[in-house]
């Protein structure tokens, strides 16, 4: 009853060690990462916080890169997430672009911030030559409506005569 042992290492081939980095886990966790990214990036392009009104209206389909311009409570104007002067608006706007003033402006402004200011940063993007400006709220009932009321019943006249 002998054993070989030198016979036995030429058959161990298949458990042989393996110096190698198994990158399979790492592609795995990067692959949810980037779904991950690509599903949020979207839902974060500016977070400035502002209380914007509520709209009906259909929404419109956003481009790749909006630009918002922001007016927040305070009265202070921004351009994505920084702030700006207003004398400075449309020449922030044009250095950010490509060139073109066709691009559709989105305009967010907090509830509490008066017409008049709002329209004054109309005014300066309409001279900036921006004229495709869209207004941003949230989607939804606006605040005070009521839900259609069904009609009334007609009146039964009372009973009893002169």
């Amino acid at each position: 009853m002998g054993a070989s042992l030198g016979e036995a290492a030429d058959d161990d081939d298949d458990f042989a060690e393996s110096h190698e980095i198994n990158v399979t886990p790492f592609i795995d966790v990067m692959l949810v990462l980037l779904i991950i990214f690509m599903v949020a990036a979207p839902l974060s392009t500016v977070d400035l916080p502002i209380d914007l009104p509520t709209s009906t209206a259909q929404p419109i389909k956003k481009p790749d890169k909006p630009t918002y311009v922001s007016i927040k409570a305070d009265l202070a104007v921004h351009l994505g997430e920084q702030q700006v002067k207003r004398l400075d608006l449309a020449r922030e706007l044009d250095r950010l672009g490509d060139g073109s003033r066709d691009r559709r402006i989105f305009l967010r402004a907090d509830r509490t911030v008066p017409y008049g200011e709002l329209m004054s940063v109309l005014e300066i993007l309409r001279a900036g030559g921006y004229l495709k400006v869209a207004l941003v709220a949230l989607e939804g009932v606006p605040e005070g409506a009521a839900a259609p009321a069904t009609p009334a019943a007609p009146a039964v006249p009372a009973a009893g005569g002169p």
